[in-house]
């Protein structure tokens, strides 16, 4: 039996990965993320909304493409492989599954026929479910909401946030509506931005179903974790295949570096560690999709042993370029940083795999 991805998945992802390689060269990555560069951004925006990542979670009777999460997890390693600085785990992924378990009809059909039109462009901060700090206090009351929540994803083009309380309830929040501030956080991963969202008496939608089930935020942040692996896969490759070009070009002492033993090992090492990560990030979100027992289990597993195995690679890619991997130059730092910041979004391996343990009762 084969197990890997369809013909149609690999087309789709190929499709983003050349979308990308005509259109976000390192230098356009770099004039992004140290320039702001807000044309570029939106012509990158525009041209993936073409290709139709933002349907990929929505159903057909709402205007998407009806797909899976197996499909957005093949997209997900095509942006991490080019650094997209674009929205996706939060807006086109965990949103759409959140509304799908969460809302009543109307509200399912409003938001995911207004998504699929892209009228409608979700932050997502669920960080108060899984992680919540003391002075954050989040809270909903008579359909108003106070207090805030850290590191929202994908605010790029975010006309709402979706957000969350303690106990999992889920509510959308437009970003017209008075009593709303929003503060940038800084990270070291310039390629995407990530905000702290303050609400004083802000209005709030409430999806109903959230209100007496955790369905909703449990589907949405599983989901979230498998696509974070996804990029952080994504990248590692690049890195790798970085790793391997870079030492047959380098030369010392008369030879290419990639003849020396040590170098060898090194590259080989990180292409037998990556190459078992393919097989649990797609049977994660295998799971996920078929609704199997097991699907929480695995998506913890995916999101902790590849975030651990992505940071080994980002520091031996760095290795084998040397002193040239530490400058700007090359660009390696962008892929090495969305790695350290994907490794603590969502949940660290260690939080994760704890939340795993949890799950079967350990």
């Amino acid at each position: 039996m084969y197990f890997g991805l369809s013909e149609d998945q690999i087309f789709f992802q190929d499709n983003v990965k050349k979308f990308l390689e005509d259109n976000a060269s390192i230098d356009v990555i770099r004039k992004i993320a140290n320039e702001g560069d807000k044309t570029s951004k939106e012509d990158l925006h525009d041209g993936i909304v073409i290709l139709g990542i933002n349907n990929i979670l929505i159903p057909e009777e709402n205007g998407g493409l009806g797909l899976d999460l197996l499909f957005a997890t093949a997209v997900a390693q095509s942006l991490g492989e080019g650094i997209a600085t674009l929205p996706f785990t939060g807006s086109y992924v965990m949103a759409p599954i959140a509304i799908k378990y969460g809302a009543n009809d109307k509200q399912r059909n409003f938001y995911l026929n207004e998504m699929s039109k892209n009228n409608i462009n979700f932050g997502v901060g669920f960080s108060e479910f899984f992680g919540s700090r003391n002075e954050s206090e989040l809270s909903f009351s008579n359909n108003k909401v106070n207090g805030k929540t850290l590191f929202v994803l994908d605010c790029d083009f975010a006309t709402h946030i979706m957000l969350s309380d303690k106990k999992g309830q889920i509510g959308i929040v437009s970003l017209e509506s008075s009593g709303i501030e929003i503060i940038d956080l800084i990270t070291v991963d310039k390629t995407r931005i990530f905000k702290e969202v303050i609400f004083k008496n802000a209005e709030v939608d409430i999806l109903e179903n959230t209100s007496s089930s955790n369905e909703a935020i449990s589907n949405a942040i599983d989901a979230g974790r498998i696509v974070t692996a996804a990029d952080s896969l994504g990248a590692s490759k690049a890195m790798l295949d970085k790793a391997i070009e870079y030492s047959k070009e380098r030369k010392q002492f008369n030879r290419a570096i990639g003849s020396f033993q040590a170098v060898k090992h090194m590259c080989a090492e990180m292409a037998a560690e990556l190459e078992p990560c393919y097989s649990i990030l797609w049977h994660a979100a295998h799971s996920f999709d078929n609704k199997e027992k097991n699907k929480k289990i695995m998506a913890c597993h995916a999101k902790s042993h590849i975030s651990d195995i992505s940071k080994m690679v980002s520091k031996k890619s760095t290795e084998v370029h040397g002193g040239m991997g530490f400058t700007d130059l090359l660009g390696l730092h962008y892929w090495f940083k969305r790695i350290g910041v994907n490794r603590q979004i969502l949940g660290s391996p260690e939080i994760v795999r704890e939340e795993a343990a949890q799950s079967q009762g350990l």
